[in-house]
């Protein structure tokens, strides 16, 4: 990995830390200082270069070094970031953010009628303020050198979420997936929404209400939620696997199809963490994770004809299975092993660990080291899948999958799965693992000033930079790279229970509700 930073470089960490070991059996991994420097190193690039050229927008161009206001305009990378920054105790970069916190003007948007996500708004944006409140007002309180600048934190989320309201204005109280504020705050009018637009926001509003003391945050998020807890009119396709999309009016699915993917894959992971936020309040929570987790055991993992030894998830329409997944999925693995670790139940750490070993090998078989956005195989028990193009065909044939979608945008997923294995079970390999991930993405993505999403994981080079380096990139991809190599802390997931921290989809982590409060349920 070629990280850039002249003090890393003068300390002589990129050479040795690059000898990484071949994974070796069950040896017990430790932190690892050179390691979790060069990724430090890789942020303090890609913040440098955002904040040269791109900040207070939204995302850098760093080919171009040119920016876009995707998410509003209210500083996306920035926001973001910040609590990454945190975590790696870069106390410039944090007081940097925290004085542009309070100038964002949540209550509108500098152009007319753009639209805003209510799920990107939310864990991009009031989760990244929320998981920053919670850090500085907690265990790295020190970083922050104005504490009134922290408590800005907590009323900017308060007031964007007194913005997003107007979503759950629907006859049901269903979400309604955009907003805007200007010229008015308005909600779209949309006749359905997607469950992981619905069912992605409880966590931060429910924390919100803890934070503020004001219960209708947490009311309207759970009221929402309660259609996917208790669903009808389209079945289920089995006990916990529900459909996509939602009536806004009355809360009805209208299909029965669904995956572990873009469109679903936050409800499954909010169900189970919202049972480590609150395990007394939120107890039916984990019941709908634990039914759809076993029906995903029983009706979603699937083998590829020419290699057994893989575990993917099938997408469904009914009870008709499809083998195709891709990147988003790849979460799916970290997530069992977090249920597994909260139920103390080694059936979903093994499945999870062969997800997160499975969808690593989308990384190992590609010219570039790395996983495609999308991709396909046959499933050897049905033979559904049809098959490879005749130009994957050899592909298909030693790799288990072959190629949907080529390009890769700094996702995080596969990352998120290696932290949470190396986390249970302590095994130096998945730290070997996710370095050879990060060498790869360094080699391929290091583009301009900062870094890039690139068009074409079957080529060696990437093929090319497609100038775009969105926030996640701070928000997920370093993080759980850092926290894979970084010292023990509150906010580590802990294989043995005693969890302080939980994190959202965007990984902002929040304080768990304390004991006194559990139980006080809102809905």
């Amino acid at each position: 990995m070629r990280f850039p930073s002249s003090s890393v470089l003068a300390l002589g960490l990129i050479g040795p830390a690059l000898a990484y070991p071949k994974p070796g059996a069950t040896k017990r991994g430790s932190p690892n200082p050179t390691r979790a420097a060069a990724v430090k190193a890789a942020f303090q690039t890609s913040w440098n270069a955002y904040h040269h050229f791109a900040f207070p927008h939204d995302d850098l161009h760093p080919v171009s070094n040119s920016f876009d206001d995707e998410r509003n305009g209210w500083g996306s990378s920035a926001i973001d970031g910040l609590d990454t920054a945190i975590l790696m105790g870069d106390a410039d970069i944090v007081n940097t953010i925290l004085q542009y916190v309070p100038q964002i003007n949540f209550t509108t948007t500098a152009v007319a009628n753009q639209g805003s996500s209510v799920f990107e708004t939310n864990i991009r944006y009031l989760g990244g303020l929320l998981s920053a409140y919670d850090l500085l007002r907690g265990p790295f309180s020190s970083l922050a050198t104005n504490q009134t600048l922290v408590n800005s934190l907590l009323r900017q989320a308060q007031t964007l979420a007194n913005g997003l309201k107007v979503a759950f204005t629907t006859p049901s109280g269903v979400p309604d997936p955009t907003v805007f504020f200007n010229p008015t705050v308005r909600r779209s009018g949309a006749s359905s929404n997607n469950v992981a637009e619905i069912g992605s926001l409880v966590l931060e509003w429910t924390r919100l209400s803890d934070l503020t003391g004001n219960p209708q945050y947490a009311q309207l998020a759970q009221k929402g939620e309660s259609y996917l807890l208790n669903p009808k009119g389209s079945p289920e396709a089995w006990p916990g696997l529900i459909g996509t999309f939602v009536s806004t009016s009355n809360g009805t699915f209208q299909d029965s199809s669904g995956s572990w993917s873009g469109l679903m894959d936050s409800f499954y992971e909010y169900l189970i963490k919202m049972y480590l936020y609150d395990p007394v309040a939120f107890a039916h929570y984990k019941d709908r994770w634990v039914l759809g987790a076993d029906s995903t055991i029983g009706h979603l993992g699937s083998h590829p004809s020419t290699r057994k030894d893989l575990t993917f998830l099938s997408s469904y329409n009914g009870q008709s299975t499809s083998p195709n997944s891709g990147h988003l999925a790849s979460f799916g693995g970290g997530n069992f092993i977090l249920g597994g670790i909260l139920l103390n139940e080694q059936k979903y750490i093994d499945f999870g660990i062969k997800l997160a070993s499975s969808y690593f090998g989308t990384y190992t078989q590609t010219a570039s080291g790395i996983g495609p956005e999308g991709f396909a195989w046959v499933d050897s028990v049905t033979g559904a899948g049809g098959s490879p193009p005749s130009s994957q065909s050899g592909f298909y044939s030693s790799a288990g999958f072959w190629v949907t979608a080529p390009y890769y945008i700094l996702r995080p997923e596969t990352l998120e799965s290696l932290y949470y294995a190396y986390r249970v079970t302590g095994d130096s390999k998945w730290q070997d693992l996710a370095w050879e991930a990060l060498s790869a993405i360094e080699d391929a993505c290091r583009a301009g000033s900062a870094y890039s999403s690139i068009n074409d994981v079957t080529q060696a080079n990437g093929g090319g930079a497609s100038d775009d380096m969105e926030s996640f990139w701070f928000a997920e991809a370093l993080k759980y790279a850092y926290l894979i190599f970084a010292e023990e802390s509150d906010v580590q997931v802990q294989a043995t229970g005693g969890n302080k921290f939980v994190f959202n989809t965007e990984a902002h982590p929040f304080s768990i509700r304390s004991s006194s409060r559990r139980g006080g349920h809102l809905a």
